[in-house]
């Protein structure tokens, strides 16, 4: 935060915050509005969190218009402040910085985000590193999309057991992959992760 206080004095600039300010939230909200258009029969929606802009937006898109619909977060179990924030009824950042190969969600949800989530998401899923590593080896090899391994969150989540085990036989379910940004030489657990049978 030093750095861009400098940089906002030198170039008299202003912050727009990356998941709390609120117009940028409003319009990740459109990705919310494009899974209803494209997908009107969707019936739960899969969100990684780290700062949760992204999440916020798209709760408060489809709630507004489909309240039916569910939105799960997905979180790294290394970096699970939202889970936390959630079970216990308050804004609980991470005591410390979260280590953990899905660098997109390492930062903690924030004051705007925190009474969305908390109002409008209908749970918190976390998985292991393991589950994440394999989920995004899973889509590279299957699906042919290079996704980055916070996207891998999502899918993740989709396998786990205790979301195949929530009641109500979800059917048609989306989920979120966020990004693209993998630099193949930061990897060394390519090599060493192996997507399960």
């Amino acid at each position: 935060m030093e750095t861009v206080s400098e940089v906002i004095v030198e170039t008299q600039g202003i912050l727009i915050h990356s998941n709390q300010d609120p117009l940028v939230i409003a319009g990740q909200g459109t990705i919310g509005l494009e899974i209803l258009h494209q997908v009107p029969d969707v019936q739960a929606v899969v969100v990684p969190v780290g700062g949760g802009g992204m999440i916020s937006g798209i709760a408060v898109a489809i709630k507004a218009q489909r309240p039916q619909v569910k939105i799960y977060a997905a979180e790294p179990e290394n970096a699970d402040d939202c889970y936390q924030s959630k079970q216990r009824g308050c804004l609980t950042p991470n005591a410390s910085p979260p280590v953990t190969v899905a660098d997109g969600v390492k930062t903690s949800i924030g004051e705007k985000t925190w009474p969305i989530i908390r109002d409008l998401v209908d749970d918190v899923f976390t998985v292991s590193e393991e589950e994440i590593k394999q989920a995004t080896r899973l889509m590279w090899e299957r699906a042919k999309l290079v996704i980055e391994p916070t996207a891998g969150l999502g899918v993740a989540v989709v396998l786990s057991r205790r979301f195949r085990d929530l009641p109500g036989n979800l059917r048609n379910i989306c989920v979120v992959l966020c990004g693209g940004n993998v630099d193949l030489d930061t990897l060394e657990w390519l090599t060493r992760s192996k997507v399960a049978e």
